[in-house]
């Protein structure tokens, strides 16, 4: 087993989005290949229904998939195929927007005001950029959980791990997409796919992302220095941990435990041309969607 050392960290950064909602950009519109296959991750998690409530309004996507999990309140969806439905706490829905949909996405916070949930953009290969758009909306009930003798908990939304599947299939980059709590003090070692590229997103908690020959006892704040990350907020973290190459990651859960999505894909490796909530492979491709934008023929497919 090879331990994946840590390769870089950074924390996610406030922006705004849609129509005025409050949320924080952990990664998206730098280099597509630090995480290819992954293009963008947003944290939307907000306790003030004035700064999320305009949600996002009709806006179009081409040559991707968007992946929303909800961990509280409601997202109300809709588009221009017709398809309508409310994603409810702990439920995810993986969209291939494929050759174009038109959509919009309403949140709405729980009885507290709350609204928190993760935004994972995804890029299509060149051959299934114009396939046919696809919903999968997965309620929290049918996420299968493993909780390990130790007490670690792993909700499984994609990919197969320790012998279970999620129930979102047919996903050509075949990601991995979890939701870990590791229990206060443990030590845990995850395995990972050698050929995928990983990242971690910690959100609540701490702990200590370590390889195999990282010093035993040195503790390392909110850097990474010898291979070893140590991760400290109390007030809910908001940290992306990128691995280097192996078949496995090691975290060491601190007092409080640590929450964290482990999210891995193989990359594709084709070039990316970029506007927006639109991704192609070349720049003619890309002014041929804004010009099916303009003239009404964005939408290809339909029921």
């Amino acid at each position: 087993m090879t331990f994946r050392p840590v390769k870089s960290t950074s924390t996610a950064q406030p922006t705004m989005e849609g129509a005025g909602v409050h949320l924080h950009r952990v990664f998206g519109f730098g280099d597509p290949g630090e995480s290819d296959p992954f293009l963008l991750l947003d944290d939307f998690r907000n306790d003030d229904p004035r700064l999320y409530r305009a949600g996002f309004p009709w806006h179009p996507h081409r040559g991707i998939e968007t992946i929303t999990y909800v961990l509280e309140g409601t997202v109300e969806h809709g588009d221009s195929l017709g398809n309508r439905g409310v994603l409810g706490a702990g439920s995810v829905q993986w969209m291939t927007a494929g050759s174009g949909i038109l959509h919009q996405e309403m949140p709405a916070g729980n009885a507290q005001g709350q609204m928190h949930g993760f935004q994972l953009w995804a890029n299509l290969p060149s051959r299934l950029k114009m396939t046919a758009p696809r919903y999968q909306d997965i309620q929290g009930s049918d996420i299968p959980e493993i909780i390990d003798d130790d007490g670690t908990r792993v909700k499984i939304v994609t990919g197969r791990f320790w012998g279970k599947s999620g129930p979102v299939d047919g996903i050509a980059a075949e990601p991995l997409y979890l939701d870990i709590s590791v229990p206060p003090g443990l030590r845990k070692v995850l395995p990972v796919d050698t050929h995928a590229n990983a990242f971690a997103y910690v959100f609540a908690g701490s702990g200590t992302f370590r390889d195999a020959s990282a010093p035993l006892g040195v503790r390392v704040e909110k850097e990474f220095q010898g291979q070893e990350l140590n991760i400290r907020d109390q007030s809910g973290n908001r940290t992306l941990v990128r691995f280097d190459t192996g078949d496995a990651i090691t975290v060491q859960a601190g007092d409080e435990g640590i929450r964290f999505l482990l999210i891995a894909g193989r990359p594709l490796q084709e070039p990316v041309a970029w506007h927006g909530p639109i991704v192609m492979n070349t720049q003619d491709e890309l002014r041929q969607a804004m010009r099916d934008l303009n003239n009404g023929t964005f939408i290809r497919a339909r029921h």
